[in-house]
């Protein structure tokens, strides 16, 4: 089994909301999308932040391209 995790990031979190909803219906993704807010390096203003929404795939089942096309509809990245 691989552990790989694929990371999405994105300005807001209405952004990886619906990403996190776009995940199960498009990818069929099975386990509930992580949701983590990250606050920028160096900022204190809780405006500046991104939410990263992580999505475990132990059995390397989604392949990178799909999912950073799906993020950058919604003015996000794939890291």
């Amino acid at each position: 089994m691989n552990d790989v995790r694929h990371i999405l990031v994105f300005p807001d979190r209405d952004a990886a909301e619906e990403v996190a909803e776009q995940l199960r219906e498009r990818f069929g993704v099975r386990e509930e999308p992580e949701l983590v807010r990250e606050a920028l390096a160096g900022e204190d203003d809780a405006e500046d932040a991104q939410w990263l929404v992580v999505v475990e795939d132990g059995e390397g089942r989604y392949a990178p391209e799909p999912l950073a096309e799906l993020a950058a509809e919604y003015d996000g990245w794939r890291e």
